[in-house]
């Protein structure tokens, strides 16, 4: 596979340190697990869906754990207690243990998740709190004055 050299872009960016680690870690595919497949689809501006293909794995096979800015799926199938003994001749539906890890962007949440025909669907959602929104700033005239009169003004209220 191609390597990208992405340290010009380190010289003429600030802040972006992590999105290019990320993008390091992407072009290091190769050790990437493959298994199991999954999409991720936006649903709205600020909504998200990751879908799990985990054919035959049950609801209690599964785990989801949100920690930090990490999303952990793990599925680990349960023994069979049930005394039944049975002899596979052919397996096709891989039912090996799991454990898939995604890397959530900042204020990203896991509001719910379900398992329906054999697809675990997770549904996230981007909340920017009111002070990391982008807000006007008005631009005035008159330098200080200005200023003092805008803070004699806040003192009044």
């Amino acid at each position: 596979m191609r390597q990208f050299d992405l340290s010009p872009l380190y010289r003429s960016t600030v802040g972006f340190d992590r999105l290019f680690s990320l993008l390091d870690q992407v072009g290091s595919a190769e050790t990437a697990p493959s298994y199991p497949p999954y999409n991720i689809e936006r649903t709205a501006e600020n909504a998200y869906r990751i879908t799990i293909a985990v054919a035959g794995f049950g609801e209690s096979d599964l785990s989801i754990e949100s920690k930090e800015n990490a999303l952990t799926v793990r599925g680990e199938k349960q023994a069979n207690d049930n005394g039944e003994k049975r002899e596979i001749l052919h397996q096709g539906i891989a039912a090996r243990a799991f454990e898939r890890r995604f890397q959530l962007a900042d204020y990203v949440q896991v509001t719910g998740a379900s398992l329906e025909n054999g697809l675990l669907h997770i549904d996230l959602v981007r909340e920017i709190p009111e002070a990391k929104k982008p807000r006007q700033i008005a631009i005035g005239t008159g330098g200080a004055k200005v200023i003092e009169a805008k803070v004699e003004a806040a003192k009044a209220a």
